[in-house]
């Protein structure tokens, strides 16, 4: 996909559009400490008819039990090779309460190259995942290009998600006054 014609906020949400969370998981993150989110991505090929990259992962995101101005501000490891969004990252993630002391950590192993299509990756991936009986390991698929992109979108995806949830969990602990 070109996302060049646009303004850098414009080719953030077109480039924000173009991923897939093809297996969605349902489970809340961790309200204090560590949520793990295993993840398959796939990665289309950058020309038609070119074999697709999979890379099987997993993104922490940390919770402080103590917010202090030395962890305030969002952390992301291991997500973007190139820093195209980088602005438009930070701006998102510093002016939304939800993620402005969270840390989020990216681990993955190396990219195979697979020969078959993003649709056939990700119907061998779901077959395999309901034989294991897995329902915490999502699948995502990108563009070329956007793989770390995707999976920022899934973790703050998971981190909208759970807020309900988790508000709730302070609430029951006597941090927040309760409805």
């Amino acid at each position: 996909m070109d996302f060049s014609n646009h303004d850098p906020e414009s080719r953030f949400h077109d480039a924000w559009r173009s991923i897939s969370i093809a297996r969605p998981v349902s489970y809340s993150l961790f309200t204090f400490g560590e949520s793990e989110l295993p993840y398959y991505l796939i990665v289309d090929a950058e020309q038609p008819r070119e074999p697709v990259s999979l890379t099987n992962g997993e993104v922490k995101i940390t919770r402080p039990m103590i917010v202090t101005p030395g962890n305030a501000r969002p952390e992301l490891q291991g997500f973007f090779e190139d820093h195209e969004f980088d602005d438009v990252v930070e701006f998102m993630l510093q002016r939304t309460a939800a993620f402005s002391h969270l840390k989020f950590d990216n681990h993955h192993g190396p990219a195979q190259i697979v020969s078959d299509s993003v649709d056939e990756v990700v119907a061998r991936l779901n077959d395999q995942l309901d034989a294991e009986e897995e329902d915490r390991v999502a699948i995502l698929t990108a563009p070329h290009g956007l793989g770390g992109l995707a999976l920022l979108r899934y973790a703050t995806e998971r981190v909208w998600q759970s807020a309900p949830d988790n508000i709730q969990e302070l609430r029951e602990r006597g941090f927040l006054p309760g409805e």
